[in-house]
């Protein structure tokens, strides 16, 4: 399963590279990978579809109540105008997503990531800062809070 995941990554990265360009040119564009530590932890994935959204995933290890795997998929929105920063951009994000998690207690519920992410201006890394409050709706309806930091590389343009 880990082959399968890493080798699909590698592929999304190389596919959306045009011929000739850069592979680490940026951190705004293209597919980026890396790690996240809190709740939960694990791997992060990022996919811009334009300059302003993208499609952002996890899959990591949560801690909470029972300790389970976690899928998250997000679609957000950055807003690039909220923060001013000398180098590199820091946009205020948001958006709606889907998590799940697996093991004897496998749950699902909509996600509204809120969340900081520092693109650094020459680098091809990205930093972050997330908290998406979840409301659980199977099998049982109630609240939970996912909190995570991280950082990922950029392995391509669009």
């Amino acid at each position: 399963m880990k082959k399968i995941i890493l080798l699909s990554c590698l592929y999304l990265a190389v596919w959306n590279t045009p011929a000739g360009q850069n592979v680490a040119a940026a951190q705004d564009n293209g597919f980026g990978a890396g790690v996240m530590v809190g709740a939960p932890t694990g791997i992060s994935m990022k996919l811009w579809q334009s300059r302003t959204t993208a499609l952002d995933g996890a899959i990591a290890w949560s801690f909470g109540k029972a300790s389970e795997l976690q899928f998250n998929v997000d679609y957000v929105i950055h807003n690039f105008g909220v923060i001013k920063v000398e180098k590199g951009s820091l946009p205020f994000y948001y958006g709606i997503g889907a998590r799940v998690q697996a093991g004897s207690d496998a749950s699902f519920g909509v996600r509204i990531p809120l969340g900081l992410d520092y693109l650094f201006e020459h680098d091809p890394l990205d930093v972050f800062f997330e908290i998406a409050p979840i409301l659980q709706i199977a099998p049982s309806t109630e609240f939970d809070l996912d909190g995570t930091i991280g950082v990922r590389f950029f392995f391509g343009q669009m």
